[in-house]
């Protein structure tokens, strides 16, 4: 396995909209996380990358391992992916706890798994594979499924809990879908973060929530909510000062915007250092 190196504080998420002003201003960012699939083709975006990686740290954020398919895992994409990782040499792979084809064809969302001992040992097997195949742990990120299986033997955070262990993984915590979660679903969400094993947390996502009549829809769209800040000021206290990222991928706003919400983030790594 290679060797995990470390980041600190609080990134951003990189976008083709902020190439140049980083690239021009090298502003005082620890690290950035790229969206791996969008520099699989190579070209300019790939070129960017690497200049971008010369002057900063990089996580890798992927949409496509599709760890909960049916299908075979997709040793094409993981070859890409393989090759991509060697290049630029990032902290973090991760990609997400869902399935995104079927039968070889894949579609733009995030589906959510049953929470079962048969579906837990099934998709421990493949992150598995994934890592040996990558010569690296992954971390994988939780989602914010708007259902819930009839069938479902453990509660979310158990499942994760027990995954974790099983694949030998890290986790992707992404706090916003923690809240969301919570809210559409009606459980605490300190029970959630309570059941997860500190030592695996090593990076966390935050990002804005969408109001909706009946429920919160997760689109990653906006400011970082009041009670999502509170809920990532609790999580501090549970799992120490853990790297975040702030992840806005709809309506991408400037950079100062984003800079700005990393800044907050910040803060609140700072007060528990202080505080610990």
């Amino acid at each position: 396995m290679v060797a995990m190196t470390t980041i600190q504080g609080a990134g951003i998420g990189l976008r083709s909209q902020h190439y140049t002003h980083i690239l021009t201003h090298q502003p005082t960012i620890p690290w950035l996380e790229a969206l791996s699939d969008n520099y699989l083709g190579g070209g300019l975006p790939l070129y960017h990358l690497e200049q971008i990686r010369a002057q900063y740290p990089i996580t890798l954020h992927g949409v496509s391992l599709s760890l909960g398919s049916a299908d075979p895992l997709n040793m094409d994409y993981l070859t890409q992916l393989k090759q991509l990782a060697d290049r630029i040499e990032p902290v973090h792979v991760s990609d997400h706890l869902a399935w995104v084809s079927v039968n070889g064809h894949y579609f733009n969302d995030l589906a959510p798994l049953p929470y079962t001992e048969s579906v837990l040992h099934y998709v421990a097997d493949r992150i598995l594979q994934v890592q040996d195949f990558l010569g690296r742990r992954i971390l994988i990120e939780n989602l914010s499924p708007y259902l819930q299986f009839r069938h479902n033997s453990l509660t979310e955070w158990q499942f994760l809990a027990a995954l974790l262990d099983e694949a030998d993984c890290y986790l992707l915590l992404d706090i916003n879908n923690v809240y969301v979660n919570a809210t559409n679903h009606g459980f605490d969400p300190l029970d959630y973060l309570d059941v997860l094993p500190v030592d695996r947390i090593k990076e966390i996502h935050l990002a804005g929530y969408e109001e909706q009549d009946q429920f919160l829809f997760d689109t990653h769209g906006y400011p970082v909510q009041p009670r999502v800040w509170t809920l990532y000021q609790q999580a501090l206290q549970r799992f120490g000062p853990v790297p975040t990222l702030i992840e806005w991928d709809t309506d991408i706003p400037s950079f100062d915007v984003l800079m700005a919400e990393a800044q907050q983030a910040d803060t609140y790594l700072c007060q528990h250092h202080l505080q610990n």
